[in-house]
């Protein structure tokens, strides 16, 4: 019978991690650019206390984030739960605004 997680060769390996030939350190996800307060995003609207639409300029290309955001240390940061959209996918959802206006009537 096989158990998840032994290894198939049965040898004792606790002691690897201990020689200095453990998995390397993760690096930080944070850079220096995205610490800083003089970021280049345009608010455009906070949607609640803690989740805001903001258009920003990454990689060189121009993206609609509709994002939740924390503080830490006295500043507010973005988390992970958000959406940040091309302006191909803003279009597209701009275009059925109505659509799923009308689907929100019809279900509330």
């Amino acid at each position: 019978m096989s158990f998840r997680g032994k290894r198939k060769d049965g040898t004792d390996h606790a002691s690897d991690e201990t020689d200095g030939h453990g998995p390397p350190n993760k690096a930080s996800k944070i850079s220096a650019a995205d610490d800083s307060d003089d970021s280049d995003d345009i608010v455009v609207c906070e949607i609640s206390k803690n989740r805001r639409v903001s258009i920003r300029n990454w990689n060189g290309r121009i993206w609609v984030d509709i994002r939740e955001f924390y503080v830490r240390d006295g500043k507010q940061l973005p988390g992970k739960k958000g959406i940040a959209l091309s302006l191909d996918q803003w279009n597209i959802l701009r275009d059925h605004a109505e659509e799923i206006d009308k689907a929100l009537a019809e279900n509330s």
